[in-house]
């Protein structure tokens, strides 16, 4: 006979951070508990065998600190505090829950989700290079850019560089209206909406106009060296190895390079080594650089595109 437990939770915007859009957050706490999960109100209704009511209740629990300020919970949270469970980890996970690294221009507190993210802000804000691979939507991009502005503002660097390869236009970019930066906006258009977040987009073409902020592609860096610079390279699984090379050795004085990349997703001809995976291959015992891979498990978009990942790992291998 199945038990049954009610769990009261103390207002209205604490019960739907728990529940998630669309209840969602329910049906993930029941798939990692096998407990049943049913909110009326602000009574959360628990059901199953004593161990699976003892386990959601933990899981919920040590998701207090994020429901009672009503904040955005999503499912790599949940998976991250059953990891935290299932590992002992009740008190890091706390830290990672406090640790606020940004707030955006709307208000919003932005945090490591993961733990592996938090290892990753961790070694960016360490070492002069780090080395980010993994799949869309884990926050590769965004994280850095989060910590470049952060540092920016706490004049840190002079300047932030945003550069990714345009591969995806090839050839094709002669063909296309208006001039180069028209042209390879477009592929640039992430970073710029990263940026966006934290400072005012009325702001940013000023900034850019006086060399603060530069986005750019990536044959713009050749034959210059970069210091006091945070650079972020981003998409680098469709360098070429000469290609990423160039950029790794513009490292200059008092700069910091954060490289990130899909190994999965390249764009580059199918005769034709990434540039990424060779740097990853050929670095990976130089001292002083980090190296950070993310797994479906650290996906913090639509909870579908971590299932989507994740079908096509299992596919792949």
């Amino acid at each position: 006979m199945a038990d049954a437990l009610i769990f009261q939770l103390p207002n209205v915007p604490s019960a739907i951070a728990l529940a998630g859009d669309g209840e969602e957050n329910l049906k993930t706490l029941s798939q990692q508990t096998g407990a049943n999960l049913v909110l009326r109100g602000q009574d959360l209704h628990i059901s199953g065998t004593e161990k699976q009511i003892d386990l959601a209740t933990r899981l919920v629990r040590s998701l207090e600190y994020l429901w009672t300020k009503g904040n955005i919970i999503s499912m790599a949270d949940i998976l991250t505090a059953r990891q935290a469970l299932d590992s002992d980890r009740a008190e890091e996970l706390q830290d990672l829950q406090r640790d606020i690294l940004a707030k955006t221009r709307r208000g919003e507190e932005i945090r490591a989700k993961t733990f592996r993210q938090r290892q990753y802000i961790d070694a960016i804000r360490r070492r002069d290079l780090t080395f980010c691979t993994g799949p869309a939507g884990t926050g590769k991009t965004f994280l850095a850019v989060v910590v470049a502005v952060q540092a920016l503002l706490a004049n840190q660097f002079e300047k932030i560089i945003l550069t990714r390869p345009a591969v995806e236009a090839g050839e094709k970019l002669g063909f296309l209206p208006g001039d180069l930066q028209q042209k390879v906006n477009p592929y640039l258009r992430p970073l710029y909406d990263a940026i966006n977040e934290f400072i005012d987009p009325e702001k940013v073409p000023n900034l850019m106009e006086r060399g603060v902020i530069e986005v750019a592609p990536l044959a713009y860096m050749r034959g210059r060296t970069l210091n006091n610079a945070f650079v972020i390279v981003d998409e680098a699984q469709n360098t070429t190895p000469a290609q990423i090379k160039m950029v790794l050795t513009r490292l200059g004085f008092r700069s910091r390079m954060v490289i990130t990349g899909d190994m999965t997703q390249t764009d580059l001809p199918v005769n034709q080594q990434s540039g990424l995976a060779v740097a990853v291959q050929v670095l990976k015992h130089v001292e002083g650089i980090a190296f950070c891979e993310f797994s479906q498990r650290d996906v913090v978009r639509h909870p579908l595109v971590q299932r989507i990942v994740a079908a096509y790992e299992k596919y792949e291998h």
